[in-house]
């Protein structure tokens, strides 16, 4: 949990720093370009929620199970940043954000600034009605990481690097999907 103090970003782009996150700032006329800096191909994506961007052509937003074996970068819309944790919000979509968040060795989450909370308690507030509806969503923190057997091994189950693009402006929602 990070103790530095600040404003939410500020506190969520030390905890990102923490666990060796990534972080880039984007407004959405660079978004295409900071897309192309961070990801390798072959990339899949879920459909982003925002009016502002999408996902570039290069990015496959169908994956299939050849697809998701094969990429390298999957792309997907985070819902809420948590500035305590450095943690993202991963909504379930019928797109498949859980798996195109899992299988490749890079995963990058796009989050708006404006849905980075401070704590815990605030993501558990927002989430709760979409959840006791039958949502689901996954809270997470960091690439994916295990010493169960002993030394840190990362990527046993998920990815091995994560980073975050933050949608600076304009970053309005298309569906209710990225409120909750």
């Amino acid at each position: 949990m990070s103790v530095d103090t600040g404003s939410a970003p500020e506190r969520f782009e030390a905890a990102l720093t923490d666990l060796d996150v990534p972080v880039t700032y984007a407004e959405p006329t660079e978004f295409d370009r900071a897309l192309e800096t961070i990801a390798s191909e072959p990339a899949i994506g879920t459909p982003l929620p925002f009016d502002s961007v999408s996902l570039p052509d290069w990015v496959d937003d169908e994956p299939t199970p050849t697809s998701l074996e094969s990429a390298t970068t999957g792309i997907t819309a985070a819902s809420m940043g948590i500035a305590d944790y450095g943690s993202v919000v991963l909504p379930a979509t019928d797109e498949g954000a859980e798996q195109v968040s899992l299988f490749p060795d890079l995963h990058v989450a796009v989050v708006r600034l404006a849905d980075i909370v401070s704590d815990m308690r605030t993501a558990i507030d927002r989430l709760g009605p979409r959840l006791r509806d039958g949502g689901s969503a996954i809270v997470a923190t960091g690439p994916s990481a295990t010493a169960d057997m002993g030394a840190l091994v990362r990527g046993a189950h998920g990815p091995t690097e994560v980073h975050v693009v933050v949608l600076e402006a304009n970053g309005s929602v298309t569906t209710g999907e990225a409120d909750e």
